[in-house]
């Protein structure tokens, strides 16, 4: 029999909140089994006095979930909200309560619901939200914790669960250091740099009785595949239009969720089509890829975030002539439809404790817009609208690249491949050539090419342009000094005029 949660406050500055939690928890497939929701609003005209209503349905509830916002809301002839009338009943009839509290400080909070929000701190712990998504990731983690508690989870959810042999040393304390910095610049993230690694990871429901969880090592590890094999990105690059071997390109990447990503958009934006533009709008030529670099990132972050990490495949980037296809382990939430993807819908992640550091970082978002906006994207590059599909225990996104003439893909590719084989490095090289002015740092041309990880743009763009002669180095006796720099040799300048003009490589 599931459990009845009792999700109190009847303000109305919290009723999207209220109504997000009742559809976060029917929809995800664990907690919907073990809790039923209770909200005023649903229940149907009747001839009782709401203040008994509610007192009434605390009494049946078994969890007590308090909301707190700044306000105070309506206040009854001896000046009491009903809010704080049920935290009241709750606590006198022994209730287990999960209170969170809206905002990450009282600045401007009512003076009795402050006092309310102190006098619930001073008899439990409380959390506070700043988002939704940050709301609903409270919630789960609370819900999980009594499930685990009364012994009604045998097996906790993979992400929430303890990572086995794995330990606080086994994480990188720079990550977490780096990923604090990068949350509060993006989402305004309440933890500052510099917090202890353990109160960080508590502070996102990280731990499970001081040990990290299987989402702290895929989040912050320093060797995360050493403890989650399956947890790598399989790389391919295909020219023509179906799997063969010899594979022309492949690549696997290891490392944290966020460096999976990285690595993953790297290896096809550097595979891609791309064109410099002008200059007119800043000093930075932009670079237009001839798939939207939104829209790959998109579909590659849903694979990574999303996947099944039980299973023991890994998420695979296959690009072809025609198409970029990923794949991941993993199925469609219980309830969700293929055509429900292509409209509006609730953000169900697969993974929520390792969904909610990508979205406070920026590499996510949590509306269930991600589809959209990546069919969005497409439609205006003017290309056709991407397509998903389910094969077994394989969930499948597929970018269309544009097509060439005429002619179909498949006899455009039997004519070219050998010479695109060979061009390929030629071509990585030429798109860092065409967006290099004057001096610049390597993080300055990597931003310039819109990629992100360090390794990737060594071995396939740095490295055999300066083998090539075409850039060389500012401080050629000082080859790691912090003030190197790169710039276009004549030979390079050369190899790019070639290019405009429609000649060949060197």
């Amino acid at each position: 029999m599931p459990e009845r949660v009792f999700i109190s406050s009847v303000q109305k500055e919290l009723a999207a909140e209220r109504r997000a939690v009742r559809d976060f928890i029917r929809a995800d497939p664990l907690l919907r089994r073990f809790f039923d929701i209770f909200l005023f609003e649903d229940l149907p005209a009747m001839d009782q006095r709401a203040d008994h209503v509610y007192l009434e349905q605390v009494a049946h509830a078994d969890v007590y979930l308090a909301l707190l916002g700044p306000s105070y809301g309506f206040q009854d002839a001896e000046g009491v909200s009903p809010t704080e009338r049920e935290f009241d009943a709750a606590t006198d009839l022994g209730k287990p309560r999960i209170v969170l509290v809206k905002g990450t400080d009282d600045d401007g909070r009512d003076a009795k619901m402050a006092a309310l929000v102190r006098r619930a701190g001073d008899q439990l712990i409380r959390r506070r939200f700043g988002s939704i998504a940050e709301l609903t990731t409270e919630v789960y983690a609370s819900l999980v914790a009594r499930l685990d508690r009364t012994g009604k989870l045998l097996t906790r959810p993979f992400d929430a669960a303890a990572c086995p042999d794995a330990t606080l040393a086994d994480l990188a304390a720079a990550k977490v250091e780096l990923f604090l910095a990068l949350a509060r610049s993006q989402r305004g993230y309440a933890l500052r740099e510099g917090t202890p690694m353990p109160a960080a990871l508590a502070h996102l429901n990280l731990l499970d009785h001081d040990a990290p969880t299987n989402a702290a090592v895929l989040l912050f590890g320093a060797a995360p595949q050493r403890f989650v094999i399956s947890s790598e990105v399989k790389c391919m690059h295909f020219h023509g239009v179906d799997v063969q071997k010899p594979i022309p390109s492949y690549q696997v990447f290891k490392g944290t969720v966020f460096e999976l990503v990285d690595q993953a958009i790297d290896f096809v934006l550097s595979k891609l089509n791309a064109m410099v533009g002008t200059r007119a709008d800043s000093n930075q030529a932009p670079m237009t890829y001839e798939l939207p670099r939104e829209a790959v990132a998109e579909a590659i972050v849903n694979a990574v975030m999303h996947r099944d990490y039980t299973s023991n495949a890994s998420v695979q980037v296959m690009l072809f002539a025609d198409r970029l296809e990923i794949w991941n382990p993993g199925e469609l939430p219980a309830g969700m439809t293929m055509a429900q993807l292509t409209r509006p819908h609730a953000s169900i992640p697969r993974n929520p404790l390792l969904a909610e550091p990508m979205f406070l970082s920026r590499y996510a978002e949590k509306a269930g817009s991600g589809i959209l906006d990546m069919i969005a994207l497409c439609k205006k590059a003017g290309l056709p609208p991407p397509t998903f599909r389910q094969d077994g225990g394989q969930f499948m996104q597929v970018l269309w690249r544009p097509t060439r003439g005429t002619a179909s893909v498949t006899e455009q590719v039997t004519a070219e491949a050998t010479a695109e084989a060979t061009a390929e490095a030629a071509s990585e090289v030429l798109k860092m050539l065409q967006v290099m002015r004057g001096s610049l740092t390597r993080q300055e041309i990597m931003q310039r090419l819109d990629l992100r990880h360090d390794e990737h743009f060594r071995s396939n763009y740095l490295r055999p342009a300066l083998e090539g002669g075409l850039i060389e180095l500012t401080l050629p006796d000082k080859p790691t000094s912090p003030l190197q720099r790169y710039r276009v040799t004549v030979k390079g300048r050369r190899r790019v005029k070639r290019h405009h003009e429609g000649g060949g490589a060197d």
